[in-house]
């Protein structure tokens, strides 16, 4: 009698947690892209203005192969169009500006601190209440920051510091807004409205303050496109196809790979220092983002 082996197929479930642990690594590569930004002699504006460009094309050119590309009407697109060009622009911006004051690790793990941001927002805009869960959570989060901070000053700047905070706040504001939205538009459509928006942002302050330039070298045309398929597309598609099949609260906590990525690369690459109270800010961060999404 023949026996017949049939492949042990892979559950929607590990599915769900690989593409976002996916989605997690290449939005950690974002800092690292950053540096190799700095390196190749391309300001904030070009390198963004580019990447968005870049991804603008990509995302709607996947949109119309799938069936789904449409464009957003009324005030569903004016506030697409405001997520991006203000929201997510300005938490962009002020990203890769910290850059320039403290190591891609330092910034990813200030930048995590977002999801305490979207709590308070929630309690000043949509009035949740906070219980003492929560109260811990964001206490265990600044701290962590404190603490990251405080044991690597070579690595780490008060300027810094705040500029990567105002990035936190600001991308829990778009979060808080989109949450709104997506109640009747597909994720990846307002994405799709999003992210040339805040190109044309760039673009504009560019344009405005002479630091829009083109690209003149392979290894910078390597960076805007690493960083837009890497970086962007990749892990908007791969998030949002996780989310569909694990969820929001299990999504948001496997996607607490994206620090220790950032950290990991940017001490392999850049030599960065990373110290065991440098790991243990970062682990209370994450821990933060853990009880929030249980709570």
């Amino acid at each position: 009698m023949r026996v017949h082996e049939r492949l042990p197929s892979v559950s929607e479930d590990t599915a769900g947690v690989a593409l976002v642990c996916l989605s997690a690594v290449c939005f950690g590569l974002l800092g690292i892209f950053g540096v190799y930004a700095q390196q190749a002699g391309l300001s904030v504006p070009t390198l963004l203005a580019g990447r968005f460009a870049v991804a603008s094309v990509v995302v709607w050119a996947l949109l119309a192969a799938t069936g789904r590309a449409r464009l957003l009407r009324g005030r569903a697109l004016a506030a697409g169009l405001a997520l991006g060009g203000l929201g997510y622009a300005a938490m962009n911006g002020l990203y890769f500006y910290g850059l320039e004051f403290m190591t891609a690790g330092m910034v990813a793990i200030v930048l995590y601190t977002y999801p305490a941001f979207v709590v308070v927002l929630a309690l000043l805009v949509v009035g949740e209440r906070i219980t003492r869960t929560t109260v811990l959570a964001l206490a265990l989060s600044l701290g962590g920051v404190a603490l990251a901070v405080g044991a690597n000053a070579a690595g780490a700047s008060v300027p810094g510091v705040l500029v990567v905070l105002g990035a936190s706040v600001a991308y829990a504001a778009y979060i808080t807004v989109s949450r709104q939205l997506l109640r009747d538009t597909d994720p990846v459509v307002l994405t799709a409205h999003v992210v040339p928006a805040a190109g044309v942002s760039f673009a504009g302050f560019g344009l405005a303050t002479g630091t829009l330039a083109v690209p003149s070298t392979p290894s910078a045309w390597a960076v805007v496109a690493g960083i837009a398929i890497l970086s962007t597309v990749i892990p908007v598609f791969a998030f949002f196809a996780g989310l569909q099949r694990i969820g929001a609260s299990r999504s948001s906590i496997v996607s607490t790979v994206e620090p220790p990525t950032t950290v990991a690369f940017g001490a392999l690459l850049f030599g960065e220092p990373v110290t065991v109270v440098t790991v243990a800010g970062g682990a209370m961060v994450l821990a933060a983002v853990v009880i929030l999404n249980r709570e």
